[in-house]
């Protein structure tokens, strides 16, 4: 399988890193990218061919993956109209639709929307993903091999869903990143000293998600095991509940789900 990116920004050096420590040929990688400086980079850390334009040898590849900015997308595909035969196209782009996409390529059909997330950039990601109707079944299992190279990937089979996806895991780690800080914040307020609270705040999280990730139990159950009744748990808990923190949470959400969409039409716009 030969991968051609457009575009050699953080998340595309983060799917050649994870598909080379995978085994994946550094020659079976090209990168189309304008700054001299990135190419350099690319090459020195993973001995994968750039180039910064389209020509022939980074044509000649299987699946192509749109690694640049939404706002610089279309003029990006623009030397990819006519020229593209079967090859797969996976964009990682947040809020584009397929069907702007493939207008931008000439009508180009075989198409795989994602969302990444940027625990990516250490191989702890989750990717939400969409096929286009024509993408067949061994296409699937390729964008899924590239995408799972940082992390774990979900299927949706409608389009609409991958803005839920964008809500939840796409924005999500700013929403654990606020809570840290929030927790680290608290400590310093209880009278702990910079270091100690964020050290108790970042292990507190840290090991919390790993206990839920590696239990059978549902979160739900393991909130209950560690809240006595009457205890220090059970205060703080309630507090939360008065101040109807799991419904701003379903709230903010939704509201990323929403912006999702109206940036979608917005950058669909011709």
């Amino acid at each position: 399988m030969r991968i051609t990116f457009l575009g050699g920004g953080n998340m595309a050096a983060a799917l050649i890193g994870g598909l080379r420590e995978k085994g994946f040929s550094a020659a079976g990688i090209q990168v189309v990218e304008l700054s001299l400086e990135a190419r350099e980079k690319l090459t020195e850390q993973f001995g994968v061919r750039c180039t910064d334009q389209f020509d022939a040898a980074a044509l000649n590849c299987d699946v192509v993956v749109l690694a640049v900015k939404p706002q610089q997308m279309r003029a990006a595909v623009t030397p990819l109209i006519g020229k593209l035969k079967q090859q797969l196209v996976i964009s990682i782009a947040a809020g584009l639709r397929v069907d702007d996409m493939s207008r931008w390529l000439g009508n180009y059909p075989r198409i795989v929307r994602t969302m990444p997330n940027t625990p990516a950039l250490i191989g702890a990601g989750i990717t939400g993903l969409y096929a286009a109707p024509e993408v067949d079944a061994e296409q699937r299992k390729v964008a899924d091999t590239i995408l799972g190279a940082v992390g774990v990937t979900v299927w949706v089979e409608d389009e609409a869903q991958v803005d839920g996806v964008t809500a939840i895991s796409g924005s999500g780690p700013a929403y654990v990143f606020y809570f840290i800080e929030a927790l680290e914040a608290a400590a310093l307020e209880l009278g702990f000293d910079a270091v100690s609270a964020r050290k108790l705040a970042l292990q507190t999280t840290l090991g919390a998600a790993q206990l839920a990730a590696q239990s059978e139990e549902s979160p739900t159950v393991l909130r209950e095991r560690v809240t006595s009744k009457g205890g220090t748990t059970e205060a703080a808990l309630r507090s939360l509940e008065g101040d109807a923190v799991s419904a701003a949470v379903s709230r903010a959400a939704k509201a990323a789900a929403a912006r999702g969409r109206e940036l979608g039409i917005l950058l669909g716009q011709d």
